[in-house]
């Protein structure tokens, strides 16, 4: 019998590298991680060509395939990558870079994206049709999956729902350089400002959401007003993709009833149309591993 055939999968991050093995189930055989460093676009690329080094010495010879989940904007049709969180990456060829180092094919995919593939194929959302996968964490990011299959968009970077406007009226100025986004009241850091500017005195989301879950009142309210604005977003992309499933991970979604109750009951006042009623929103299963599975899950689509 031959051996099992193997995918390699990478997933790049602002804070994080990860690469791992994928077998044709979506199980992870193998995963490793190092910090993404600090300094020249050459020092993240060997960062990453030593995860893959060690990838390819594991699967011996059963890698047949490279699937890479990057922080975006990326640039599919020319193979590059220009993550806002990696600055010494702008126009990085990744695409070459890897095919370079492990003479295999590959497949590019944004990080949202290859979260909701991930969570499609062995999570939350398996085997759903028209599926958004969402982290809300330091950002608000998503990925489609439509009719059973990845939806990237023209370049790559479709599903970038955190830059969806829900506060067209005066909303906060946004990273991307809009006004009102998603983004801009529901991430992480976005809430610990809200609740400062409102006097609160902690320093971060996780401390927010212990507040809340101790009755303080602003911290409450403060998780309502982002859950709010994700049911929003939701119920407008849900309408634009007729979908039938929304997950949810990332650290503010780890806050669990206090992001979900709320923001359930805000998604039953905003989705009105009848195609709308049966759209669920579950938490995500898959936790880091997501954006490794949706790696490999590419090269299966």
């Amino acid at each position: 019998m031959a051996p099992e055939t193997l995918t390699i999968a990478v997933d790049v991050g602002g804070t994080k590298i990860a690469a791992g093995l994928v077998d044709h189930a979506g199980r992870l055989v193998h995963r490793a991680q190092l910090p993404t460093p600090d300094g020249d676009g050459e020092a993240v690329w060997a960062v990453v060509e030593k995860l893959l080094a060690e990838a390819m010495r594991i699967a011996d010879g059963r890698a047949t395939a490279v699937g890479v989940a990057s922080a975006g904007p990326i640039d599919l049709p020319n193979g590059t990558v220009s993550p806002i969180n990696i600055v010494e990456w702008q126009d990085f060829p990744i695409v070459e870079r890897i095919a370079g180092a492990t003479r295999l094919p590959v497949r590019l995919g944004g990080d949202g994206l290859c979260m909701a593939l991930g969570e499609q194929w062995c999570g939350a959302g398996r085997d759903a049709q028209f599926l958004l996968g969402m982290v809300v964490s330091t950002g608000v990011g998503g990925g489609l999956v439509l009719d059973g299959a990845p939806y990237d968009g023209r370049t790559g970077n479709a599903g970038h729902v955190g830059h969806v406007v829900v506060d067209p009226d005066g909303g906060e100025l946004c990273t991307c350089g809009g006004h009102g986004c998603v983004e801009t009241i529901a991430s992480g850091p976005s809430m610990v400002r809200w609740a400062r500017r409102h006097g609160w005195d902690g320093t971060d989301a996780k401390a927010l959401g212990d507040a809340a879950n101790h009755g303080d009142e602003l911290a409450v309210k403060t998780f309502d007003r982002g859950a709010r604005a994700v049911a929003a977003m939701i119920a407008s992309v849900g309408a634009v993709c007729d979908l039938d499933l929304v997950v949810i991970g990332g650290g503010v979604a780890k806050s669990g009833a206090l992001l979900f109750d709320p923001l359930r009951a805000a998604l039953a006042d905003y989705a009105g149309l009848d195609f709308l009623r049966g759209l669920r929103v579950v938490p995500a299963e898959l936790g880091g591993d997501a954006g490794l599975v949706g790696a490999a899950a590419l090269v299966r689509a």
